[in-house]
């Protein structure tokens, strides 16, 4: 039976939808989506700080309470990254309902290496290919497929789904997935660097496709994914428009936010997209 949710705090549907973390969502109509993920389909609307969700009490505590990170205090946190920060405050003003979702490790795997140099509509479409083509079906659609669902596949077959270049590296997170190189739970009871150093070392995933991973599959928020369009949005707003390094971004934003840095960038990373800032 459908559930409903009052006055949740810091939370929008559509601004933690369409931040750039998650791929697997359908907008409906305004603040109503269709969102799969562990293997279950969603549909959820808000109107004000009403939440309806297509769910029971028993699968949202099981699934959808933690997909939503509701345990933790968001209110809190932006009153602490946006301490003497104007520009993190108007960053947080913009989109003060976003939530980082905690999704499955391994659909994160795949997703973001889908999603480099790539853009959102066609990252779902690939995604969704992949999904249809190996995964089960469920109720709505289909569940996001497991390695050992993959496996078969050959590069050919993957680069049949609009996958490009990235079906070499799908592959080859697929075959490390399967020798255990990927397994989630060792990867939790290391440390953030240690974790991105095994992401790393599948062919195809850098520095900033590792920190993605960290921060929406492992819920690492001290990390700060950075890439050249990051980097301009910091010096944009922090530097004066110099030309830093890569480095100097990383750590200016550890030192600024520190336990939070994940947080704060998709703060930035959503007010500098909807600015246009950067680009």
């Amino acid at each position: 039976m459908p559930m409903e949710l009052n006055n949740l705090a810091s939370f929008d549907i559509g601004q933690i939808l369409e931040c750039g973390q998650c791929f697997r969502f359908a907008k409906l109509e305004d603040n109503h989506y269709k969102i799969i993920a562990y293997g279950s389909t969603l549909t959820i609307k808000q109107e004000g700080d009403t939440v309806r969700l297509s769910c029971s009490p028993e699968e949202f505590r099981s699934v959808w309470h933690s997909y939503f990170d509701l345990d933790r205090d968001y209110c809190g946190i932006k009153t602490l990254i946006a301490h003497n920060d104007p520009i993190m405050a108007e960053a947080i003003a913009h989109a003060p309902g976003i939530r980082i979702l905690k999704q499955d490790f391994w659909e994160m795997v795949v997703s973001f290496i889908v999603s480099q140099n790539n853009r959102i509509p066609m990252i779902k479409k690939v995604i969704e290919n992949i999904c249809e083509r190996y995964g089960s079906p469920i109720e709505g659609g289909f569940a996001f497929p497991s390695a050992q669902q993959i496996s078969g596949a050959s590069v050919a077959d993957l680069m049949e789904l609009k996958t490009g270049f990235r079906a070499k590296y799908i592959k080859d997170a697929v075959d490390k997935r399967l020798l255990g190189q990927l397994n989630e739970e060792h990867l939790r009871s290391l440390g953030t660097n240690d974790v991105k150093t095994v992401l790393t070392a599948v062919h195809g995933i850098g520095d900033k496709v590792a920190h993605c991973i960290l921060l929406t599959g492992l819920n690492r928020m001290d990390v700060f994914p950075t890439d050249v369009w990051i980097r301009r949005i910091i010096s944009h707003l922090y530097f004066d428009g110099a030309d830093v390094s890569l480095k100097t971004i990383q750590d200016f934003a550890h030192d600024k936010w520190g336990e939070n840095t994940g947080i704060a960038q998709q703060y930035l990373f959503h007010y500098a997209r909807l600015n246009k800032i950067g680009t």
